[in-house]
């Protein structure tokens, strides 16, 4: 099988992070994560074939790890998401640039103030943790997509994780 883009997997990533956030059982994904459980592989095979359920739990754990305090940080791109006022069509453009700027702002304050936190991985950590934050109403405003393009749009955070060996290795 050909290996999907970068675009694809974090497509299929940031839906399946989404169902486990959306689900009424918070433990979707997590149930389903078999990292431990990987076969030992041989020399010259391929690295562990693409799981987005498993690379989505890893996010998720993440975002469980992240200690951001958002109701202490003081940013206005911030302040706009976790509003969660009922927005009209054309503004949840605007609701998700505010996310983007808001989650970037976050990290680069959190990795200055933490010089042992790569930005990349905190980025990844503070976009699902503000997810897992935000009340459920204004999360089902946020589209998968649009978290997708927040992320795809980051070329650092890209990257990253290409650097890494892709979303597999993440």
């Amino acid at each position: 099988a050909e290996m999907a883009t970068f675009e694809e997997q974090t497509e299929c990533v940031v839906e399946a992070l989404f169902f486990d956030l959306l689900g009424e059982d918070g433990s979707d994904c997590r149930s389903l994560e078999t990292d431990s459980e990987d076969p030992v592989q041989s020399a010259g095979e391929p690295p562990t074939r693409f799981d987005p359920v498993v690379v989505a739990s890893r996010l998720r754990r993440m975002g469980d790890q992240c200690n951001v305090d958002f109701e202490k940080v003081s940013s206005e791109a911030l302040a706009e998401v976790l509003k969660g006022k009922k927005l009209k069509l054309p503004s949840r453009c605007l609701q998700m640039e505010k996310f983007g700027a808001a989650v970037d702002s976050l990290s680069r304050s959190w990795s200055n103030q933490n010089p042992e936190l790569v930005y990349e991985r905190v980025f990844l950590a503070v976009s699902v943790k503000l997810l897992m934050h935000v009340p459920k109403k204004v999360l089902s405003m946020v589209q998968p997509s649009q978290l997708i393009n927040v992320i795809n749009g980051n070329s650092q955070v890209r990257s990253y994780i290409e650097a890494c060996g892709g979303w597999v290795r993440m």
